[in-house]
């Protein structure tokens, strides 16, 4: 089986994983996000028990929206300590 981008394929020794779709390829391990929203890398002398996947099994995980942070309140003013009056001596 050729392992490449945007390929639907599982492992028979790990079928709680699901499918997974590769993502990247490089050359000594493939990253394959499987359907139970993990990503592994898988080295490329274990390609051959990859077998193909049924692409309409695979569910990727939802993307997350990032949530904004509310406005930081703003700061209160410092009390600034007013200097000693200065007494004159009599």
């Amino acid at each position: 089986m050729t392992i490449k981008q945007g390929t639907v394929v599982s492992h028979p020794g790990a079928i709680a994983w699901g499918v997974g779709k590769v993502l990247e390829v490089a050359a000594l391990k493939a990253t394959i996000q499987f359907s139970d929203g993990i990503v592994r890398k898988i080295a490329s002398s274990h390609y051959g028990t990859l077998q193909p996947g049924d692409p309409a099994l695979f569910v990727p995980m939802a993307v997350s929206i990032p949530v904004a942070k509310a406005p930081a309140l703003p700061k209160k003013p410092r009390k600034v300590k007013q200097p000693a009056a200065l007494t004159t001596a009599k």
